[in-house]
C-alpha cells in the first residue's frame, strides 16, 4: 500500500520527528550550492512528482517544485484550466491516470473529501499540499523552523489567535504527535473542528480554548497567526470585525515569554492579523518558515516513498 500523507497522523509523531531531523541534515549540507543542484545523494534521482493546483499558490508550488529537483527528481503541474480536471474528469480516473505516470502526486485543493478520493483509487503517494480541513506540509516546516531556533518541542508552549483553520487544525494535531501545548484564541463562532482537539487531548496534550487574546498568548513559547479571510470566503467585513482583537501587535507578543517566536504561513494581510512590527521584527521567523517548506517537503516525499523511517 502506498504512504499517503493527508494528515500528520499519517506518519505519526516519531515519523514527524524523523522528518524534522532529516531536514535539518539535509538543510545543513546544502550549504554553498546553487538552489537548483540535487543533493549529493540525490535520493530520488529518476522520480516524478505530480502537481496538482485547484487553489491558487506561490509557496506551495515553489517549494515542492524545487524540493523534488534538489532529491535528484522532476516534477509536472496540472490545474484545472488546462488539465481535465477543469472539465469534469473525476478525481478516482485522474487518480488512476497519473498513478501509471508518475511517482506521487501532490494535490493543493479545496474539499478534504477530494483528496481522500484520490488516495482511494491512487497506487502512487498521495501529499496533502493544502485542504480546506488541514495543511500538514505547512506544520512539518513550522516544527523545523522552531526547532532549529532552538525550542524542544515536548512542553512548549504555542499559541493560536484569528482564525480556526486548517493550518490551526495541523498545529492541534502536532501537539497531540509531539507533546506540547496549545492555546487558542478566536472569536465565537469561528473554533476550529473539535475532533481534532478532542484526539490531541487523548493523546496527551493540552489544548485549551478561549475568547481572550492576552489570554492565548501569556507565556508563549510560539505564537503563531493566519490571513483571517481565505480565498473566495463571503462575509469579509463581518469576519474582520470579529477577528480585529486577536491582532497580533507587540503588546501581545510582549505578554509572550522573552524568547517567543512568531510564526505566519504566508500570504500575510499586514494591518490586519498582524502589524508590520511584529511581522517585520526580531522575533519573526517567517522568512526562514518560508523556506523551511522545501526542506520540510523534501523529507515528507522521502518517507511518502520509503526512503525514511
Amino acid at each position: 500500500m502506498p504512504r499517503h500523507f493527508l494528515n500528520l497522523s499519517d506518519a505519526g509523531g516519531d515519523a514527524i520527528a524523523a522528518m524534522i531531523a532529516d531536514a535539518i541534515d539535509r538543510k545543513a549540507a546544502r550549504i554553498g550550492k546553487p538552489r537548483g543542484a540535487a543533493d549529493a545523494d540525490a535520493p530520488l534521482a529518476g522520480h516524478t512528482l505530480a502537481m496538482i493546483f485547484e487553489k491558487n499558490s506561490t509557496r506551495t508550488r515553489v517549494s515542492f517544485d524545487m524540493a523534488i529537483r534538489q532529491l535528484g527528481g522532476t516534477s509536472l503541474i496540472l490545474d484545472g484550466a488546462t488539465s481535465q480536471l477543469g472539465r469534469g474528469e473525476s478525481i478516482a480516473d485522474t487518480a488512476r491516470v497519473l498513478s501509471r505516470m508518475v511517482d506521487a502526486i501532490m494535490i493543493r485543493t479545496d474539499d478534504h473529501a477530494k483528496i481522500e478520493e484520490m488516495t482511494r483509487h491512487a497506487t502512487v503517494p498521495v501529499v496533502n499540499g493544502l485542504t480546506d480541513l488541514s495543511h500538514p506540509c505547512q506544520i512539518v516546516a513550522d516544527l523545523l523552523t522552531v526547532v532549529e531556533h532552538g525550542l524542544a518541542l515536548p512542553g512548549s508552549q504555542w499559541a493560536w489567535l484569528g482564525d480556526g483553520n486548517n493550518v490551526l487544525h495541523s498545529i492541534i494535531e502536532a501537539a497531540g504527535l509531539l507533546k506540547f501545548d496549545v492555546r487558542v484564541g478566536v472569536p465565537e463562532g469561528y473554533d476550529p473542528d473539535p475532533t481534532f482537539a478532542e484526539a490531541a487531548r487523548a493523546a496527551g496534550a493540552n489544548i485549551t480554548l478561549t475568547r481572550d487574546a492576552a489570554e492565548a498568548v501569556k507565556g508563549a513559547d510560539v505564537v503563531v497567526t493566519d490571513t483571517w479571510i481565505s480565498m473566495g470566503q463571503a462575509h469579509a467585513e463581518e469576519k474582520l470585525a470579529a477577528m480585529m482583537p486577536y491582532q497580533v501587535t507587540p503588546a501581545l507578543m510582549a505578554l509572550a515569554k522573552p524568547t517567543a517566536k512568531f510564526l505566519h504561513c504566508l500570504p500575510a494581510h499586514r494591518g490586519e492579523e498582524v502589524v508590520a512590527d511584529v511581522i517585520d521584527g526580531p522575533q519573526s521567523l517567517i522568512w526562514d518558515e518560508a523556506e523551511n517548506r522545501i526542506h520540510a517537503q523534501k523529507s515528507v516525499l522521502l518517507w511518502a516513498l520509503g526512503r525514511l523511517d
